[in-house]
């Protein structure tokens, strides 16, 4: 394994773009403009407004509510 390979949520993101074809800022907006406030709450939400799956959706979740930009 590479010493640079990304860790955490954000190891997530290169296959989250290319699974929905979005770009990762725009899921961060989406998340962030939730109304929503609870950590599964929201992670509930992308996996059902959006088809996320499960580790996706935990990951850009984590991300935000980590202060992630």
């Amino acid at each position: 394994m590479s010493e640079n390979a990304v860790k955490g949520p954000a190891g997530y993101f290169p296959s989250i773009e290319e699974k929905y074809g979005r770009p990762v800022p725009e899921w961060l907006g989406i998340v962030r403009a939730s109304p929503l406030v609870k950590h599964m709450e929201l992670v509930s939400w992308l996996k059902a407004e959006y088809g996320l799956g499960h580790g996706h959706a935990n990951a850009l979740v984590a991300h935000v509510r980590a202060g992630g930009r």
